[in-house]
């Protein structure tokens, strides 16, 4: 953290009322909340789970978020805010259940969040983590994202008269609120619903929420095809990225203590059918800014409040998975992919940046979107081996080149001052 965070800054700042802190907390987790705990479900459901399962993996998540934010952010003093793995969420969707239902999905977030413990403990293993390539990570997770970015779309081909209400909203909040644009997409799709089908729908057994453990089954296909995915998914764009917007206000946390926790919290959640909790990349900026306090010292507030609250909203997980049984998939698709363009934009704009790597990103995002699977392996694991071998042979192709006309190799990516 700077100097003046340290120090606690101006002592006018000091008697800015703690309220300030807390509100910002609250919003921050209302917002990550109500933005994306759709996807989250319709993950789980996608990769096996009962509705009752897909609502034991949100709650579980919930609490486990909420109980290392405020530990950690106590702890340190800083905002260190957590979430759910956005990007992980919607890997499962592309993924697909494997042959053994949900307990071989468990065991596939068991082993994805040993990975992240691993990369905490070992700092070898983390740095090599690091060094996978921005373009490639990036480009897989472009791919993973494109299906359901195109739901809006075809929400609005194949149901207008519900889809297109929700779409106008967000646009519309896009301009006057952005903030708010997901939340009230999915407070119009809310009403849809209701106005279109009978309360009796919903699952009256799951509104009490419970957690529903789950016997993690280990198999191959499972940890190369969702297992390893879903951790680098979740390392290149949570944990990288958390660590950016923590730092570019002013705050450097140890990053080993971060990993661990979050690995061992998400190995926690695994057994209640959860997947990954990471750091907040989006909504961490509420938190960390100057908005949430004027004195850095006491921004920390702000992620132990919305942890707090992730822990409270954990308890309507029941009712939320009611309501999505209760909805058409197209519309909980929709809503989803109106969440992640913004995050789909960025993982392009990542991904094809270098002229020299365009290509073998292009390769990664293709694979990645095509949603083929061979070998039982799902299609982002193959889309990031097939794009670092394309990104090998250019690379030195281009090395054989520049030897032969006796220039220097250009220092790549994955160089570690980078």
């Amino acid at each position: 953290m700077d100097d003046a965070g340290r120090q606690g800054g101006d002592p006018a700042k000091m008697r800015a009322p703690v309220l300030q802190p807390i509100s910002a907390g609250l919003l921050a987790a209302l917002i990550g909340f109500a933005s994306t705990f759709a996807l989250v479900l319709q993950g789980f459901v996608a990769v096996g789970a009962t509705a009752a399962q897909a609502a034991s993996g949100l709650l579980a998540v919930c609490v486990v978020k909420g109980v290392v934010a405020i530990w950690l952010s106590r702890r340190s003093r800083m905002p260190i805010s957590i979430a759910w793995s956005t990007p992980g969420a919607a890997l499962l969707v592309a993924t697909g259940a494997f042959a053994g239902g949900f307990p071989v999905a468990a065991g596939a977030f068991l082993a994805a969040s040993g990975l992240v413990v691993l990369a905490g403990l070992v700092r070898p293993f983390g740095r090599a983590v690091e060094r996978i390539p921005v373009p490639l990570a990036s480009a897989m997770l472009a791919g993973i994202l494109l299906p359901l970015c195109l739901a809006p779309a075809r929400a609005v081909l194949l149901d207008p008269a519900l889809a297109l209400p929700i779409v106008a909203t967000w646009a519309i909040a896009l301009r006057l609120a952005r903030p708010f644009a997901v939340p009230l997409a999915v407070v119009v799709t809310i009403i849809a619903v209701i106005a279109t089908s009978p309360l009796t729908d919903m699952d009256a057994a799951l509104l009490a929420p419970r957690p529903v453990f789950v016997v993690p089954v280990f198999t191959l296909e499972a940890m190369i095809g969702l297992a390893i995915p879903l951790f680098l998914v979740t390392m290149a764009s949570q944990n990288v990225p958390g660590l950016a917007v923590l730092a570019a206000n002013g705050y450097r946390p140890a990053v080993s203590p971060i990993f661990v926790a979050t690995g061992v919290a998400s190995a926690v959640a695994s057994v209640a059918g959860g997947h990954l909790v990471n750091l907040a990349a989006i909504t961490a900026a509420l938190c960390a800014g100057p908005d949430a306090h004027p004195d850095p010292a006491q921004r920390w507030i702000a992620a132990a409040a919305a942890g707090v609250a992730y822990i409270l909203l954990g308890l309507s997980a029941g009712l939320a998975a009611a309501f999505i049984a209760a909805t058409p998939p197209i519309l909980i698709e929709a809503v989803a992919g109106l969440a992640l363009l913004a995050s789909f934009g960025a993982a392009i704009q990542a991904a094809l940046v270098r002229e020299d790597d365009r290509l073998a990103a292009l390769v990664t995002f293709v694979t990645t979107a095509s949603g083929a699977a061979f070998l039982g392996i799902g299609a982002p694991f193959w889309g990031l081996l097939a794009g670092g071998a394309m990104m090998a042979i250019m690379r030195g192709g281009r090395q054989r080149a520049d030897a032969g006309r006796g220039r220097t190799p250009a220092p790549t990516s994955e160089s570690p001052d980078e």
